[in-house]
């Protein structure tokens, strides 16, 4: 098997957002669809699902995975939370899930013959400073879904994630706020597609319950630095975006609405997110091939 990429110059970002990402996994499903493949991807969060699904270059298991799999009995609850297994249960959906013949087999050699980069974000709980895991750290299918476990374990609703000796937990806490535009730009990109998750006119405000982050979190100062002064990264991200899309340098696909929050678990509203997402996608797909400089479909 070998696959290719027609688009080099520009850096594929997915936002994180839990559920939310009902919405945006349908881009993954049009791009895919459309034949759209960058050679870049990165991804923090619900976003490193969305990276590993669009590099695995399967729409079917983009939509499931934010979608019909939420019916699954194993998927996670206030049982599971109360266990220590966390709201989600994160070793099954992300660890176990992708095995051959289990509820989201991964196409682990589609992934392996995408020549694309990979990156996934995700927060040093000791160090206080993002980390950013490529190809190199991933040989095989079990390294790349700890990874992407680890870039989607939210404070306090999931268990940390400890991997070679370190731990770790959503790459949202990083200073970009849960876009990987860091990412990108490190490697040395000027051009972005970047899929979000929130409407355009939303701002996130101050953090409602420092003092709880600072108790639950004393042994880990710096989650609860990062949680507490998320929503200023976050911010400040989000107007760089807007102000490279100004310059032309960046093509942002925003929800028009979010019918859903990061913890939906009804599949029904899941799949109205997701078909709302995907006729978005659809009518963007234009603009998005002009902007990649790809003819006209």
């Amino acid at each position: 098997m070998e696959l290719h990429s027609n688009v080099t110059d520009t850096a594929l970002l997915f936002e994180g957002g839990g559920m939310r990402a009902s919405y945006t996994s349908a881009m993954v499903v049009a791009l895919l669809e459309a034949g759209i493949h960058l050679d870049f991807v990165a991804g923090i969060s619900a976003g490193s699902s969305n990276t590993a699904n669009y590099l695995a270059r399967d729409p079917w298991r983009a939509r499931h995975s934010f979608v019909d799999f939420a019916a699954d009995p194993r998927f996670g609850n206030w049982k599971t939370f109360l266990r220590g297994d966390g709201l989600f249960n994160a070793r099954y959906i992300y660890e176990e899930t992708g095995l051959p013949d289990q509820a989201l087999p991964y196409p682990w050699e589609r992934f392996q013959a995408n020549p694309a980069t990979l990156r996934v974000g995700a927060f040093d709980a000791e160090s206080g400073e993002a980390v950013w895991w490529g190809r190199e750290d991933v040989p095989e299918m079990v390294d790349l879904m700890v990874r992407v476990r680890a870039s989607s374990t939210m404070p306090v609703l999931m268990p940390p994630v400890r991997l070679d000796g370190r731990t770790y937990v959503d790459g949202a806490l990083g200073p970009d706020g849960g876009i990987p535009l860091s990412a990108a730009e490190d490697a040395g990109f000027e051009k972005f597609l970047v899929v979000l998750t929130r409407e355009r006119d939303y701002v996130k405000g101050p953090e409602r319950f420092p003092r709880f982050y600072r108790r639950y979190f004393r042994r880990h100062p710096a989650i609860a630095h990062a949680l507490i002064n998320r929503w200023q990264r976050y911010n400040a991200t989000r107007e760089r975006l807007f102000d490279l899309e100004r310059q032309g340098r960046a093509y942002l696909f925003v929800p028009e609405t979010m019918p859903v929050s990061n913890g939906e678990k009804d599949v029904v509203r899941l799949a109205a997110s997701h078909e709302l997402g995907l006729a978005q996608a659809h009518r963007e797909l234009p603009a998005i091939r002009e902007f990649l400089g790809l003819p006209a479909a």
